[in-house]
């Protein structure tokens, strides 16, 4: 048990690093290339990744007894994407890193709708204080930067979503299974909105948006893989080591650095998504 532990929460880590890489890309292409560009190819490039481990494992993988699920972590997940991919465009990395992990802040809201379940006060509290964090790193005054933040929040709603359902289907499913229906939900779904945007790219460009589904693909696996090891309240809190990630790449490719009051923020932040990862063990 401790081994699957251990791996677990090594899948997130590396997981996590994959992501901020992609994150770096989509920062690099999106000065370019329109976000509805960004997303279709990184699914289009995800599919072509997971299609040979699919082939490798037999078609026969792809049943499941849950495509309801599936269709829901893939429309969850693109959407996220998009709220994700326009949050790298339009913040420094690390503050979009930090919103995208506000995904935990939503989970009693997920519970609610999902399960039934009414939200303890204590989890009010908590909840309440991560957002209180989310105040203190975007520093609202109404400007467009705030309209960026609340995109960058939806996806963390959307992220939340998509995990909670991961989280579900690695009880079935294998993980390049999981990968695989998420690839080709998002797929379907990006199509349209790339071709009413669509811009040819240049070489330099499509090296970029191949490397950024790479990256991307293997987060999506690394991920999935890391759940079907361990519970999510065991290994989850390692998902915040891409605050760390994204802080030391924007510092060296953009010289983008937090404000103390903005790391004061990111620790609320972090300290409430741990809690609340662990809700279970608060009181009602």
């Amino acid at each position: 048990m401790q081994s699957d532990l251990v791996k677990g929460a090594a899948f997130i880590l590396l997981s996590e690093l994959f992501f901020v890489l992609m994150g770096t890309q989509v920062r690099e292409v999106s000065t370019q290339l329109s976000n509805e560009m960004i997303v279709f190819f990184r699914n289009l490039i995800g599919l072509q990744i997971i299609v040979p481990l699919v082939m490798r494992n037999g078609w026969s993988s792809l049943k499941s007894s849950t495509p309801q699920l599936h269709l829901l972590r893939g429309l969850a997940g693109v959407s996220a994407m998009y709220c994700f991919f326009y949050a790298i465009a339009n913040l420094p990395l690390a503050n979009a890193m930090i919103l995208k992990m506000s995904a935990p802040l939503f989970i009693p809201l997920i519970a609610f709708i999902w399960l039934k379940e009414p939200p303890s006060w204590m989890i009010g509290l908590v909840v309440i204080l991560g957002f209180a964090g989310v105040i203190l790193i975007i520093k609202p005054d109404f400007d467009a930067l705030d309209r960026v933040a609340m995109i960058a929040l939806a996806g963390g709603f959307f992220a939340a979503v998509a995990k909670s359902t991961v989280k579900r289907l690695t009880n079935t499913d294998k993980p390049a299974t999981v990968v695989f229906y998420f690839a080709l939900t998002a797929l379907t779904v990006s199509s349209l909105p790339a071709f009413l945007h669509w811009q040819t790219p240049n070489s330099a460009q499509l090296a970029q948006l191949i490397l950024l589904g790479v990256l991307a693909s293997g987060g999506q696996f690394f991920m999935t893989r890391a759940y079907s090891y361990a519970p999510a309240s065991q290994i989850s809190h390692y998902s915040y080591s891409s605050i760390l990630y994204a802080s030391a790449f924007g510092w060296l490719l953009w010289d983008e650095w937090m404000d103390s009051w903005a790391w004061f923020g990111a620790g609320m932040v972090v300290i409430s998504g741990v809690l609340l990862i662990r809700r279970k063990k608060l009181v009602s």
